[in-house]
Formats: structure tokens, C-alpha cells, sequence
């Protein structure tokens, strides 16, 4: 499925035509592309200000937005890249702290499909390629730059010595591109060693390596790769402690001990993912970020469509009151994350609207949140290659939830079908997940733009 995006700008219309004209990188897996490209730019990716890379199936966009608060609470001008984009497609670039203005944009973007058209370049390495052009001619202190696609073959890959690299939480996920057969590469039938084998590949020579805990073979393997390349490694449970707790996250490792607060952003994951980023910044050299800062990032870090209450817009008007609720949660493990705030925290009842792409796993996902379920409502993504409403609603029916309804119409026709079954006075909570595309969709609707 590719990854369309829209401009009301003409300029950059047009380039992201071109754009939404190049193929996924099915069938060329690689990074001689992405390398080709650069070397044509001068190599930006030489030049930038100190970069914090960060992988992981789930958590790593948070962990992102919590560095980048921490950082800038420091008071230290940030370069971000971040995907995918949830509105507009400028969200994936932020040049100085604010997103990337449309003549730049189009610019870049220009500038590199006009020299790398002959490679028959990728999305993915078009954007790349532009937004590490954008971060070493444009100012700043530091650059948070996420990872697309697994690691060891995302076109992020390219950075000569990050200031320290992460890994969130890791699970199963892109299954067509990372659990493949290769040649020196742990066989899929294994696909948690696999996973952290290609999550890992983002390690470099003399860069710390800060990790989550993870299963026993798992840290053998990530132990393995940051020795043979030279990356000293610093992982949770052995370099690093944190306990996140009902009033804050007491976090410690050699340095000394932090008492930090909790995060705005709900669920208790996110206590883990905000320790990742402190972790990440106590062990490196190249930028100094006090503890007070730290504690600031993490109270003021916002990251959309992550367990995100919606605010007052035209959505959440259908239903005067209650919790929406949205999450682009997409695979077992985010559900695993949504089940456990909507069981402690949400509003009850909890009525779903659900619209997962075709390639995810849809009946593991449902079966992980059914039992917090008062009813379930299949939807399309519009635009997008998307699991058949039926065979949603089928899973969910098989998982247990009580009532189980499809609305191909789409998003408000799903809104109104639960308020015209609520009770009087019940409000409740309204979980709209499956799919960030779903989730900017959504934010469109009710007029939450990110900026």
C-alpha cells in the first residue's frame, strides 16, 4: 500500500505526485539507493548536528516526542523526522522546531526526485533523502530521527556516528518485509530474535546502545551485534533501572538516581517510553540535558493519536460527553497497551470503532481488547487497503464482544449508530484504533491538526 499524501500548497502537490507515483521497495530491499542518493547530495547525512536514532515496533515515535521535549526544554533548537504523517505530509519533517514550510519542502523535494529519478528510488528514500538535507543545512542542536521500517535495511540507516541510538519495545510486525528468509540472518521461525536482529542493525561503531529489557535470546542477540560492531551497549536491567509507579518513575543507573514525574500522555507504556529517552540522553557525551529538563520534556511531550483524548470538534459533538478516545494501535502489542488502560482508566461502557489495513494482524489485536468491549463497529480507511468490514466484525464476534455492527459509511455514520443506543445519561467511552491512517482521518474530521 503506498503512502499517500495531499497538499493544498500547488508547489508541493506537485512533488508529492511524483512521489506517490514511486513504488514501495518491494523486491529491492537495500540501502545502495539511499547511499547513491546522498553521495549526489554531498552526503548530508556527514554533516549533522548530533543524532538521537531511535527503533522498536512500538514506543519509538513517543520515545521521539519525549526527546525532542527534553531537548528543547533545555532550551536547544531540534531537528525531528518522524513517520508516518497522520494529516499532512509536512509532519514527517520538523526543521528547527516547526514543521517544514511548504516552499522548502517543495523544494527538497525537488531537488532530490530531479537527481535520483534514474535510481527508481522508494517513497521512503525520497523523504529520507530530503529531510537529511533539510537537518545539515538548516541550524540546530541535535536531530531525532525515528526509524520507518525495521532498521537494519530502513533507509535512516545511513548515519556514520548517532549520538546514541535506541530500541523501544519490540514485537511482531511489517512480517513481509522483516521475517523473510535471508542468508545471515536468524531464521524467521524465530521471529522475536529476527526482529531485534533487524531493529539492532541500527547500531554504529563507538555510539551507545540504549535498550528496553527484553526476552533472554532476544538480548543475546542485540549483545551480540553492538560487540561485533563496537557499540557500547547499555540496556534496561543491566546499565539501567526505572519503576514506573502510580506517582512517577523512579529511574536510576551508574550517574545517580532521578525521581521523574509521570507523562501526560495515558497509559502506563509511556512511563517506559519516557525512561528510554532519559536513558538515551544519560548516556552520551555529545549534549547536555539537566535532570530538571528532563522532568519538564516528560510533562509537556505530546505525541497524536496515541491514547489521545479528543477535544472539543465536530466528531466528539455527536456524543456531548463522553471520552473519544483515539489510537492508531495496529498490532498485539499496542492492543496489549490499550487494553490495559481501557480496563483501569476508560470511562465505561467502552463502545469501538475499528478499521485496520489488510496486512495487519486483525484477529489478534480484536481478541486482545474484546473483553473490554461493549461493542465493536467496523469502518473502512478510506484510500486504503483494509481488512473486509465482515470479516472484522467476525473476529470480534468470535473474540466475544457482546454487539458487533459494520458501517460502510465510514466514521460519523459509526458515531451516530452508538449514540442512538446509548441509554439516557450513559456516556461512556468512544476507542476509535487500528490504523494510523485511520487516526488521521480522524483528526481531520474533528480539526485537530498536528503542528
Amino acid at each position: 500500500m503506498k503512502d499517500f499524501a495531499s497538499s493544498g500548497d500547488p508547489k508541493v502537490q506537485a512533488q508529492l505526485d511524483r512521489l506517490s507515483a514511486l513504488s514501495l521497495p518491494q523486491g529491492r530491499i537495500g540501502l545502495e539507493v539511499i547511499h547513491t542518493i546522498l553521495e549526489r547530495l554531498g552526503n548530508p547525512e556527514r554533516t549533522l548536528p548530533p543524532v538521537f536514532h531511535v527503533a522498536g515496533t512500538n514506543g519509538k515515535g513517543s520515545t521521539c516526542a519525549y526527546l525532542r521535549a527534553m531537548l528543547e526544554a533545555q532550551g536547544l533548537t531540534i531537528h525531528v523526522a518522524t513517520k508516518p504523517h497522520l494529516v499532512r505530509y509536512n509532519e514527517r519533517i520538523r526543521v528547527a522546531g516547526r514543521l517544514i514550510e511548504d516552499d522548502l519542502l517543495a523544494d527538497l523535494l525537488k531537488e532530490v526526485l530531479d537527481l535520483s529519478e534514474d535510481l527508481g528510488p522508494s517513497f521512503f528514500e525520497v523523504t529520507t533523502a530530503a529531510t537529511l538535507l533539510a537537518f545539515a543545512r538548516i541550524p540546530a542542536d541535535a536531530c531525532v530521527i525515528e526509524v520507518g521500517l525495521g532498521g537494519r535495511l530502513d533507509a535512516t540507516n545511513v548515519m556514520v556516528r548517532p549520538a546514541a541510538c535506541g530500541i523501544a519495545s519490540l514485537g511482531v510486525d511489517h512480517e513481509s518485509f522483516l521475517l523473510n528468509p535471508e542468508e545471515g540472518a536468524p531464521d524467521p521461525a524465530n521471529p522475536m530474535v529476527r526482529i531485534a536482529f533487524e531493529k539492532a542493525g541500527i547500531r554504529r561503531a563507538g555510539s551507545p546502545m540504549v535498550t528496553q529489557a527484553y526476552r533472554a535470546d532476544m538480548e543475546a542477540m542485540i549483545e551480540a551485534l553492538c560487540a561485533q560492531a563496537g557499540a557500547p551497549l547499555f540496556m534496561r536491567g543491566r546499565a539501567w533501572e526505572a519503576d514506573v509507579s502510580d506517582t512517577g518513575i523512579a529511574y536510576r543507573d551508574a550517574h545517580g538516581t532521578l525521581t521523574l514525574p509521570l507523562p501526560q500522555m495515558p497509559g502506563r507504556h509511556q512511563g517506559d517510553n519516557a525512561a528510554l529517552a532519559v536513558a538515551m540522553l544519560r548516556h552520551q557525551d555529545e549534549v547536555f540535558v539537566s535532570p530538571e529538563a528532563m522532568a519538564t520534556g516528560i510533562r509537556t511531550a505530546h505525541w497524536p493519536a496515541r491514547l489521545q483524548r479528543l477535544g472539543d470538534g465536530p466528531l466528539t459533538r455527536l456524543i456531548p460527553g463522553a471520552m473519544f478516545l483515539l489510537d492508531g494501535g495496529h498490532n498485539p502489542d499496542a492492543a496489549l497497551a490499550m487494553a490495559k488502560f481501557l480496563e483501569t482508566r476508560a470511562a465505561k461502557p467502552v463502545h469501538a470503532v475499528v478499521g485496520m489495513l489488510s496486512a495487519k494482524d486483525a484477529r489478534t489485536t480484536l481478541a486482545t481488547i474484546a473483553p473490554h468491549l461493549a461493542s465493536l463497529t467496523a469502518i473502512p480507511i478510506s484510500g486504503s487497503e483494509h481488512h473486509p468490514l465482515l470479516d472484522l466484525a467476525m473476529m470480534a464476534q468470535e473474540a466475544g464482544v457482546p454487539t458487533v455492527h459494520t458501517s460502510p459509511d465510514g466514521l460519523e455514520a459509526a458515531i451516530t449508530w452508538i449514540e442512538q443506543r446509548l441509554r439516557p445519561g450513559e456516556e461512556g467511552t468512544i476507542l476509535i484504533t487500528g490504523s494510523l491512517y485511520l487516526a488521521g482521518q480522524v483528526l481531520k474530521a474533528n480539526d485537530e491538526i498536528p503542528d
